[in-house]
């Protein structure tokens, strides 16, 4: 397969096509499909005169924002390949990425059924004027779903089970609320799910277990509650984890220990108390670290100091941590590029050097061992 990709130049496309193995195009692309693009451009903004400007094939000389790529002709008994409708991108995000414009009056696009290879569906700040519904007329071989900033209200609908093959769901930015629906689970190739900062209630959803594909979680900015369950260790592959400032309780979870992929965890803004646990060791390759403002008590582990090679970002900042950092912590200097634990019950001198110090930019001297902290145990 060849990807076209709104191709307003024929010689990339030649050059695209001589190097695969997928016959020459027909260089049209199916009617209906045509038709369907100009009915979703027509619905997202009709104030355009969409069929005037582009009136040509969609795929060689549409608006930025189609992407097509080529497939075989299995209606044809010559080798011969057409060119499919495969992403459609709308909403203005850059003068870089110029999607074509949302109006205030847009409404869904109803007339996606007719697109049967469309994989990706991205929508950046549109239907903001009224509310609007998710997965209208979505179909099941869809890839990828994004509705960023968009004002949406409403709950995920149970439908979204249907959509066995999405890869990506990112619903981020929305009014969304009620409970993440259980028939998540069946979206079995997802890899990122991403349902922050809207207003979603209920627990983490034990379903989400199944979601053993996953790269990226990102529940953040909810109204989630009760403890972080343990069918986080299903998730393997994970190495993006934000549940940051929901209402999580019961503890860091010791399950964070399984998750040898995981890169990045943000636990920030969740009132999930206890100590911090000693699960470090099975984790050298994470990167960032984000556990301010969670009721933490007792002693930061010497095992963080030891075990944490590659760490660029630490945030413990907030809490009711006691004692001393360990002299372990020294061997962060080597990766880290910000780290804070100002504002809890820390004391004595720290093993990090002054210039050190001097490069977090005072983020420690909200602490009980300031002005101390700058007797450095290091030069």
């Amino acid at each position: 397969m060849a990807r076209v990709s709104h191709l307003s130049l024929l010689p990339l496309l030649l050059s695209l096509i001589a190097a695969s193995d997928v016959p020459p195009p027909s260089f049209q692309i199916p009617l209906p499909e045509q038709e369907a693009v100009y009915f979703a451009l027509e619905a997202i903004n009709p104030t355009i005169p969409w069929r005037t400007l582009f009136p040509d094939d969609l795929c060689l000389y549409g608006p930025h924002g189609i992407v097509c790529e080529l497939f075989p002709d299995s209606s044809s008994t010559a080798a011969v390949a057409v060119p499919h409708v495969t992403e459609l991108n709308f909403g203005y995000v850059s003068d870089f990425s110029s999607n074509p414009s949302c109006a205030l009056n847009a409404s869904f696009p109803t007339s996606l059924s007719a697109l049967p290879y469309l994989r990706k569906l991205f929508f950046f700040s549109c239907f903001t004027g009224e509310k609007t519904t998710l997965f209208e007329n979505l179909l099941e071989s869809l890839l990828l779903y994004r509705r960023a900033q968009q004002g949406i209200s409403g709950n995920i609908p149970d439908e979204i089970g249907n959509l066995r093959n999405l890869e990506q769901l990112v619903l981020t930015g929305n009014r969304l609320h009620g409970a993440i629906p259980t028939s998540i689970g069946q979206c079995l190739r997802l890899k990122i799910l991403d349902l922050s900062f809207n207003r979603i209630t209920g627990r983490f959803p034990d379903k989400i277990g199944r979601l053993t594909e996953l790269v990226k979680l990102d529940l953040s900015s909810n109204h989630l509650i009760g403890p972080i369950p343990a069918v986080l260790t299903s998730l393997d592959l994970l190495e993006f984890l934000d549940l940051s400032h929901n209402r999580f309780t019961g503890g860091v979870p010791i399950a964070l220990a399984e998750l040898v992929n995981l890169r990045e965890v943000y636990l920030t803004g969740n009132p999930l108390g206890g100590g911090i646990p000693e699960i470090w060791s099975k984790l050298k390759g994470i990167t960032g670290i984000g556990m301010s403002g969670l009721g933490l008590v007792g002693n930061i582990p010497s095992s963080m100091g030891v075990f944490l090679e590659n760490i660029c970002f630490l945030a413990l900042d907030n809490n009711f941590l006691e004692g001393e950092l360990p002299e372990q912590f020294k061997k962060l200097e080597r990766s880290a590029k910000e780290v804070n634990f100002e504002n809890n019950l820390l004391r004595g001198r720290i093993p990090f050097s002054a210039a050190f110090i001097e490069s977090l930019g005072g983020k420690l001297k909200n602490s009980p061992f300031y002005p101390s902290i700058l007797q450095s145990s290091h030069p």
